[in-house]
């Protein structure tokens, strides 16, 4: 295998991980095992792990409630990410989160947020705290195109480009906000000219090669870490399944979803190994070990106890006399 099939191997099996991970949430749903909402990924994988692929462990990385993949990519194990959208205890928020509220900050991964945009304003938060006190961790922050005509984006981006932080914003663009498509949203239909009139490096790439994805991020993270300032990336792709479990998608037609599929980032990275001299063997020794992985963590998130209502008492804040 050459050079570049040795890095992508590793990748591919994240991506195909999320992938499969959500297919069988989505299943589980279907089967009213998982209860709230649901925002599957599938489509989006090379966005979640060629950025990771460009941190250290240790940076911060927050996400909208479209959040299973990234948990997935920064290293929260497919149990606890599963066994949280099921409500368990042994869920990475002690089944108290939920699908949109994913938190591993062991694992540098400081939550999905439901709120469309708030979080943006808290990436940037981590971004200060990290140069107040001489850090060199760059905190980066994914969100959808719709976030970026929200207030907290652009309070965000005033700061983080007033005060150069070390903070790499990652604009999703999967062309719907919910059933609404881009053009009916946007006066402009490349987001990064936002960053110019806050003082940011900008970029904007198709966000289906998962290597290209790295290497962009990468140069947009080392801008940070070495004091450069903040970037805002858009990074186009497409979700194949609907804003939510919920979501028909009738607001596109299947020609349009067919034709986004032939970019479909989990079989040009798998196609890629093959051309790269992996052989049929070793992609699906990959295929079989991630099945396996993810039929343990849905029997794992099945045989898990309930969300603890004393952990709910000790960690949800009260008024007292209440």
């Amino acid at each position: 295998m050459t050079p570049t099939g040795d890095v992508l191997l590793p990748l591919y099996r994240q991506m195909l991980l999320i992938r499969r991970f959500e297919e069988e949430a989505a299943r589980a749903y279907a089967q009213g095992a998982i209860g709230g909402f649901l925002h599957l990924y599938i489509g989006q994988e090379a966005i979640a792990v060629g950025a990771n692929a460009a941190l250290r462990p240790d940076d911060p990385v927050f996400q909208t409630y479209r959040d299973h993949g990234t948990a997935l990519a920064r290293g929260t194990t497919a149990r606890a990410a599963m066994a949280e959208l099921f409500g368990r205890d042994t869920g990475c928020s002690r089944g108290l989160g939920g699908s949109m509220h994913l938190f591993d900050p062991d694992r540098g991964f400081y939550g999905g947020y439901g709120i469309v945009g708030g979080h943006v304003a808290l990436a940037a938060g981590a971004a200060f705290k990290s140069r107040y006190a001489s850090e060199d961790t760059v905190t980066v922050c994914f969100f959808g195109e719709g976030a970026t005509n929200i207030g907290g984006f652009h309070e965000a981006c005033s700061l983080a480009g007033l005060w150069k932080l070390p903070l790499v914003l990652v604009c999703e663009n999967n062309s719907y906000a919910m059933g609404t498509p881009f053009s009916r949203t946007s006066p402009v239909s490349d987001i990064t000219f936002k960053a110019y009139g806050y003082g940011m490096a900008a970029d904007r790439f198709e966000g289906h090669d998962v290597l290209l994805v790295r290497d962009r991020i990468a140069d947009a993270v080392e801008r940070a870490r070495s004091g450069g300032g903040p970037t805002l990336i858009e990074a186009l792709t497409y979700r194949f399944r609907g804003h939510s479990m919920s979501d028909p998608a009738k607001y596109r037609t299947r020609n349009e979803l067919d034709e986004r599929k032939q970019r479909d980032p989990v079989k040009l990275a798998r196609a890629r190994l093959l051309a790269e001299g992996a052989t049929t063997a070793d992609v699906n020794a990959i295929d079989g070990a991630v099945e396996a992985e993810i039929t343990d963590a849905v029997a794992f998130a099945r045989e898990s106890a309930p969300a603890s209502e004393q952990i709910m008492l000790d960690t949800v804040h009260t008024a007292k006399g209440r």
